[in-house]
């Protein structure tokens, strides 16, 4: 047994003056009782009990014991009943990440509606475009684009990322439209910065992947300025379609190339395989993959 369990069957014993009675209680044999007990004692180099035939009292360490124990397994018996229902009802706190530029898609709506839906969970959300480490940061679910890439994760695709080239109708009209990605390596392009020194682009051509590598005056690590720099015309992007959508519909940026997409890329979220998930964050998964697999 250990620390707690020994501690539950002194408090019983001394609670009801009987080990028998206390083994009845707590469904175990009176010689477990017994030699619980005298665990205790040698742990703590005093007795405990004194024993009769006829009762079982406190001693003087024994009464201490009990005053002091009392609160902790009470303490402990209330987290074991919160944690149990944290189980079965979504409640808590959870940690997600997210790569930068998430706030241009239907995401935060949908944290929102989730946490409308889960009026007892409350949502802490990092934004940050490195690899996090989830358990040494105590994320519960990355929201992630590309595969997991530690064997340790489990990956749940919830969208399939379409990539789009795209320019403002100015730059395409000054510099030429691209009729194959391969052109694209004579354009000014606007690129993300985690790509390093040699940035690439990839694409897929006659069924097979095809790269790109691109050069350009503006580069930044995260898509929001080079989305705004495509605006006003400085070069072209090759981003997720779902963060340029607005200004393709608008017809601020034109896209290109539509034909060479890839199409093996995904939204995916990327947890710990623990056994053992909180209710919250099964409801948090459920509730992404039945909202993006309605869009499908």
């Amino acid at each position: 047994m250990d620390s707690l369990d020994l501690l539950r069957v002194f408090n019983e014993v001394a609670h009801l003056g009987s080990f028998s009675r206390a083994a009845e209680q707590l469904g175990l044999s009176k010689a477990t009782v017994s030699k619980s007990i005298a665990a205790l004692e040698r742990r703590f180099g005093v007795g405990l009990l004194h024993r009769t035939t006829r009762a079982v009292t406190l001693t003087d360490a024994g009464g201490l014991l009990l005053d002091r124990s009392r609160p902790m397994l009470e303490l402990a018996a209330s987290t074991q009943a919160e944690l149990e229902q944290r189980a079965l009802t979504p409640k808590g706190r959870l940690r997600v990440t997210a790569p930068h530029g998430i706030d241009q898609t239907e995401i935060p709506a949908l944290l929102h509606e989730f946490l409308e839906k889960h009026t007892q969970v409350q949502l802490s959300l990092l934004l940050t475009n490195r690899d996090v480490d989830l358990a040494a940061e105590a994320v519960d679910i990355a929201l992630r684009a590309g595969p997991a890439a530690n064997e340790n994760l489990v990956e749940r695709k919830l969208l399939r990322l379409r990539m789009a080239v795209c320019a403002s109708p100015l730059y395409w009209k000054r510099h030429g439209t691209p009729s194959h990605p391969a052109e694209l390596a004579a354009h000014n392009a606007l690129i993300n910065s985690d790509m390093g020194a040699l940035a690439k682009w990839h694409f897929n051509d006659d069924g097979g992947p095809f790269d790109v590598v691109v050069q350009g005056r503006w580069d930044a690590s995260e898509a929001g300025p080079l989305v705004q720099a495509a605006l006003h015309g400085a070069g072209v992007v090759h981003l997720p379609v779902v963060l340029l959508q607005p200004y393709i519909a608008s017809g601020r940026l034109v896209e290109v190339l539509g034909a060479f997409g890839r199409d093996d890329l995904w939204l995916a979220a990327v947890y710990l395989q623990h056994r053992h998930r909180t209710a919250a964050q099964r409801a948090f998964l459920q509730f992404l993959s039945s909202r993006f697999s309605e869009g499908k």
